[in-house]
């Protein structure tokens, strides 16, 4: 029998271990994390040690991740996910397990995206009709061509494919000045151009046609802006983005510079950056600063222009509308540290309680140890007769009290628990009552406000302030005055991490 219980105690201490230990398995091979936009990514989440699970994620939402009950992952980032000047983007999601017993397991993973270049796209473009001895120019680079990423791009002749006079230049326009005898071979059989779109700077190329026609048509020389809208709204944390394109009639050698001038000196002349002397990029940012407070937006304009070497002019005008916005990366750490020093408070209550817990314990053992020991006689007024020994136990001499004849007999027994004794078991029990009630009240919302609130997302919405003032409610219990607790708690500074996930398992203890 002996050996049967041995036998039971350490096939439970082996379960209660085994309870203990589960956690998230993932890929463990290096990079797995890692991603290209369009790669499809796809693995399976199990629980070690393996025992029935229901899983599921946070954090996902408008991603298109599939992720079902049994674990089974699979992803492809869209190609629209990575900004192609950021290159790489974090994307932080929380898995969970939820066992049998109703205990959780739960791990962030966080998945880098690496973005991917796709070749420019050249649609069908419109039919380029030309006059007989006269300069015929066409703009390649328009709606018709462009980079769906968003890349600038360049435009690159084949020169077994052009006619005799032409040209083509980096930024897409075609120049041509038909012979006589070109002209008339355009009359019943139209001319099939092909050339090369090559984006910048990762170089990806596609082919594209275009087709040739008699005509009449001239296009004047221009400032392209792309997007061409004259007037441009954007946040204040928003980037704009402006490609600009310069042609010439007279050859990309005569354009002499490009520039810009704001109307606001807080535009920085960086913002244009020179690709190529017929193709810059124009980038900026505002800033969170930039629009002052008490103003809801303000407009800004930018004038582009372009000088040729014979000093001609041309300029392009364009509009900017910056909306006030507000700052995300002060208010989520703000937000984040609400998150932390309420679970903190709810965490010091937690130890004054445990410590509180222990000494009502204490107290109440000694009030029913205290009952057993109390006085053997009980003083009261009246005649006193005499004074005579007791012995209460025989085999010890100290145990020897005296009696008192008549009508008084006058207390001589041990006075140790008359401080415990004086005051009533019931009412220590009932403390202890509160205490726990109070206790498991605070673990169980604190729990599940560090894992509703663990990422900066979910504390951005209206319900994080109502679930704060619930989680103060129950600090703030009014029984909470009856336990006497102690005024000096804990200092809230000396709180770290550890010490909060040690109590609330679901913590972020970074701003996720």
């Amino acid at each position: 029998m002996k050996h049967l219980n041995i036998f039971i105690f350490l096939f439970c201490s082996c379960l209660t271990t085994l309870a203990q230990n589960h956690h998230l398995v993932f890929p463990d091979s290096a990079g797995w994390n890692v991603l290209n936009e369009n790669q499809e990514l796809a693995f399976r989440v199990k629980i070690a040690p393996e025992i029935p699970a229901f899983f599921s994620i946070e954090g996902a939402e408008g991603l298109n991740m599939n992720f079902d009950t049994l674990g089974n992952f699979s992803w492809k980032p869209s190609y629209d996910l990575v900004d192609r000047v950021a290159q790489t983007k974090d994307i932080t999601v929380i898995f969970q397990a939820t066992l049998r017993d109703g205990k959780r397991e739960r791990k962030p993973i966080t998945f880098t995206i690496k973005h991917v270049n796709r070749p420019p796209v050249v649609e069908d473009l419109p039919v380029f009709y030309v006059k007989q001895s006269n300069l015929n120019t066409y703009q390649i680079a328009n709606d018709y061509v462009y980079d769906p990423d968003g890349d600038p791009i360049v435009i690159k002749s084949i020169q077994s494919q052009m006619p005799e006079g032409s040209g083509l230049s980096s930024l897409g326009q075609f120049t041509w000045t038909p012979s006589r005898s070109q002209f008339s071979s355009l009359k019943n059989n139209s001319l099939q151009v092909e050339f090369i779109v090559q984006d910048q700077p990762d170089k990806a190329e596609t082919k594209g046609r275009l087709k040739i026609s008699q005509t009449q048509q001239d296009l004047p020389p221009e400032i392209l802006i792309v997007p061409g809208d004259s007037l441009f709204s954007i946040k204040e944390d928003e980037t704009l983005n402006l490609k600009i394109y310069i042609s010439d009639p007279n050859g990309d050698d005569n354009v002499r510079s490009v520039g810009f001038i704001p109307n606001d000196k807080r535009v920085p002349s960086t913002g244009l950056k020179e690709n190529t002397l017929l193709q810059s990029e124009f980038t900026w940012t505002p800033g969170y600063e930039f629009v002052d407070d008490a103003q809801n937006s303000i407009t800004t304009e930018i004038v582009f222009f372009v000088i040729d070497k014979s000093n001609n002019r041309t300029q392009r005008k364009v509009r900017i509308k910056i909306t006030d916005t507000e700052n995300l990366i002060k208010k989520d750490g703000h937000l984040y540290q609400k998150y932390r020093s309420n679970l903190v408070d709810a965490l010091i209550l937690i130890q004054q309680l445990d410590a509180n817990q222990k000494k009502l314990n204490a107290d109440y053992k000694k009030a029913k140890k205290g009952k057993k020991n109390r006085s053997i006689v009980n003083a009261s007024l009246g005649a006193v007769t005499g004074f005579t020994p007791a012995v209460v136990d025989n085999s010890d001499q100290s145990k020897v009290v005296s009696a008192v004849g008549g009508t008084t007999v006058l207390t001589l027994g041990t006075l140790e628990a008359t401080e415990v004794v004086g005051r009533s078991k019931e009412n220590i029990l009932e403390k202890i009552k509160i205490g726990i009630d109070i206790r498991n009240k605070i673990q169980s919302l604190g729990d599940e406000f560090a894992r509703k609130y663990a990422l900066k997302s979910s504390r951005r919405n209206a319900e994080f302030d109502k679930d704060i003032e619930k989680l103060r409610a129950n600090l703030n219990d009014q029984r909470i005055v009856l336990l006497e607790l102690d005024a000096y708690a804990k200092n809230a500074a000396k709180i770290d991490d550890r010490e909060i996930k040690k109590v609330f398992v679901d913590f972020a203890d970074e701003q996720k």
